[in-house]
């Protein structure tokens, strides 16, 4: 599957943004995977932010809980982030993945098996 993301930009501390997403692949295949948003910052790990289940069961690293929103258009094979309050510290590229395993609920890169080119959110102060 491919996945191409969009809406990354560069916005001032407390603007907001919206990702998305796109799979390239049938709507049934799209229905069974696990979706999730990474980031990765220069000189840092990438780390996961959110996941969502195929029937909508979200999942959320603490520090973007009540700020991000992940959610999915399976009839479009979209998934969204809806980042709101943004700081500086969220500042990095963000990549969209795709994940068959049950493990999806850890957010941990290994578990996720496909990637996409990532783009790239910057938050100034």
């Amino acid at each position: 599957v491919q996945l191409v993301e969009s809406g990354g930009g560069s916005v001032q501390s407390g603007g907001s943004l919206r990702l998305s997403c796109v799979a390239s692949t049938s709507r049934y295949t799209y229905s069974t995977y696990s979706m999730g948003w990474f980031r990765q910052a220069p000189g840092k790990e990438r780390e996961g932010v959110a996941a969502i289940r195929s029937d909508g069961y979200t999942r959320y690293r603490t520090s973007v809980k009540d700020r991000f929103t992940i959610s999915q258009d399976n009839a479009k094979n979209t998934l969204y982030l809806q980042m709101d309050t943004l700081t500086p510290e969220d500042t990095a590229m963000y990549y969209c993945a795709a994940s068959t395993r049950s493990q999806w609920w850890y957010l941990l890169p290994q578990d996720f098996e496909y990637w996409g080119q990532g783009t790239q959110v910057t938050v100034s102060s």
